[in-house]
C-alpha cells in the first residue's frame, strides 16, 4: 500500500454504517499518507464512519496531502467524548488540504441535558487545527457539533471555503468557526446556522478576511471576548465584507472583559454587511462580566482604535441600533461609521456612545452619538 498514491480508509479496516469503530483504521490510513514522500490522498468514501476521539499527527514527510471525504465521519455520544477539548484534532501538518464530507457531533443529546440543567459532560469541539500551516478546507459541512464547529488556533495560512454548519439556534456554545492565535486567514462563501457566534475572533488573531458569507441564526461575528486575561495578544487587521445577518442576536459585536489586560483590537474594517431583524446590528461591549466575578465595577484594559463600519443596511429588531459602550479608561477612538442606514419597525433606529470618539461619513442613519 505505500507505494499508492491514494489511501482508502475501508482498505485499512474502516467499515459504514456509523455503528462499528473506524479509528484504528483511519489512523492506520493517516500514517501511511503522512510517511509517504510524495503526494498522496487519503479517501474516505459514501457512507457513515463511526470515530471516537482521533488525533491526525504532523509532521509529515509529505507537504501536499489531500483529505478527500465523500461521507460522513460520525462521533460518539457525549458520555464516551465526554471532557475531551475536541473530537477530531489536526495537529501540525504542513499543506494539508480537505475537500468535502460531513462532520456529524451529535450533539443533539447534550444539547438537551445542558438546556435541562442537569449534570453534564463539557462536550467537545467536533474539529481543531493546530499549528497548522498552509491549510484549506473547501466544502466541509459540521453539523451538531457539541461545542464550537470548527477551531483553528496557532495557524498560519488558512483558507476557509465553501463550509456549511448546521446546529439549533438553541444550542449552547456552538459556535461556527473559532479563530484566535494565528496569522493569515480567509473564510469566504460559507453559510453559518448556529446557537452561538457565527464566526467569534479570539486574542492574537492578525490578518482575517471574511467575505460573502450568511450568519443566522447565531449570535453574530464576534471580535472577543477578549481580555479575560491581563498579558493577552491583541487582535489586528480584521475586514469583514458582504455578510448577511438574518435573526440573529448580533450583527457586528466587539466584546472585552471588564477587567485589566494589555490587549487591543484595531484596524478593523466592516464593510458592505446587510442585517435582516437583528437584535443588535453593531455593538461595542467592554463591560463584559457574565459571573459578576473577578470585574465587576473595573474599566477594560482592552484598547480598541481604527474601526471602520462602511455601508451597512437592514433592519434591528431593537430601537437602540449601534451601541458603542465602550471602556471609561480607555476610551474606543477611531470609530467611523460611513454610509449606514439602520431602521428600526420602519423608522430610523437609535444609537448609544459611552467613551467613543470617532467620526461620520456620508449620510448615517440612527444619527450618530459619536
Amino acid at each position: 500500500m505505500s507505494a499508492k498514491a491514494a489511501y482508502n480508509v475501508v482498505d485499512f479496516g474502516a467499515r459504514s454504517g456509523g455503528k462499528i469503530d473506524s479509528t484504528k483504521a483511519f489512523q492506520s490510513a493517516w500514517t501511511a499518507v503522512c510517511r509517504s514522500t510524495k503526494p498522496a490522498t487519503i479517501q474516505v468514501p459514501q457512507g457513515r464512519f463511526l470515530l471516537n476521539r482521533i488525533a491526525f499527527r504532523g509532521p509529515c514527510k509529505n507537504t501536499k496531502i489531500n483529505f478527500r471525504i465523500y461521507g460522513t465521519l460520525v462521533a460518539p455520544s457525549y458520555n464516551v467524548i465526554g471532557m475531551a477539548n475536541q473530537w477530531i484534532w489536526f495537529y501540525k501538518v504542513e499543506g494539508l488540504s480537505i475537500y468535502g464530507g460531513v462532520l456529524d457531533g451529535q450533539g443533539t443529546s447534550l444539547y438537551a441535558c445542558k438546556l435541562a440543567r442537569r449534570r453534564c459532560p463539557g462536550g467537545a469541539a467536533s474539529v481543531m487545527f493546530f499549528g497548522m500551516k498552509n491549510l484549506l478546507i473547501s466544502g466541509l459541512t459540521s453539523i451538531n457539533s457539541e461545542l464550537a464547529h470548527i477551531v483553528i488556533n496557532g495557524c498560519q495560512g488558512v483558507s476557509m471555503r465553501g463550509i456549511k454548519i448546521i446546529a439549533p439556534d438553541e444550542s449552547p456554545n456552538t459556535d461556527g468557526l473559532h479563530v484566535q492565535m494565528s496569522k493569515g486567514i480567509t473564510i469566504t462563501k460559507s453559510n453559518i446556522k448556529t446557537g452561538d457566534d457565527c464566526i467569534s475572533i479570539g486574542p492574537g488573531m492578525v490578518n482575517l478576511w471574511v467575505e460573502d458569507v450568511f450568519c443566522g441564526p447565531g449570535h453574530g461575528i464576534s471580535i472577543g471576548s477578549l481580555g479575560k486575561v491581563v498579558d493577552e495578544p491583541g487582535v489586528q487587521n480584521i475586514t469583514v465584507k458582504s455578510v448577511t445577518f438574518s435573526g440573529t442576536q448580533n450583527g457586528l459585536r466587539i466584546k472585552t472583559w471588564g477587567r485589566q489586560s494589555k490587549g487591543f483590537v484595531k484596524g478593523v474594517v466592516f464593510e458592505r454587511e446587510v442585517m435582516q431583524n437583528v437584535r443588535f446590528p453593531i455593538v461595542i461591549d467592554q463591560n463584559y462580566c457574565p459571573t459578576m466575578k473577578n470585574c465587576p465595577g473595573q474599566h477594560s484594559g482592552i484598547k480598541i482604535s481604527d474601526v471602520r463600519y462602511k455601508s451597512i443596511r437592514g433592519t434591528s429588531a431593537t430601537e437602540v441600533a449601534v451601541k458603542f459602550d465602550c471602556s471609561g479608561r480607555n476610551p474606543c477612538r477611531g470609530i467611523v461609521l460611513q454610509d449606514v442606514k439602520l431602521t428600526y419597525k420602519n423608522k430610523p433606529a437609535l444609537s448609544s456612545c459611552k467613551h467613543a470618539v470617532g467620526k461620520v461619513k456620508g449620510v448615517v442613519t440612527p444619527p450618530s452619538c459619536l
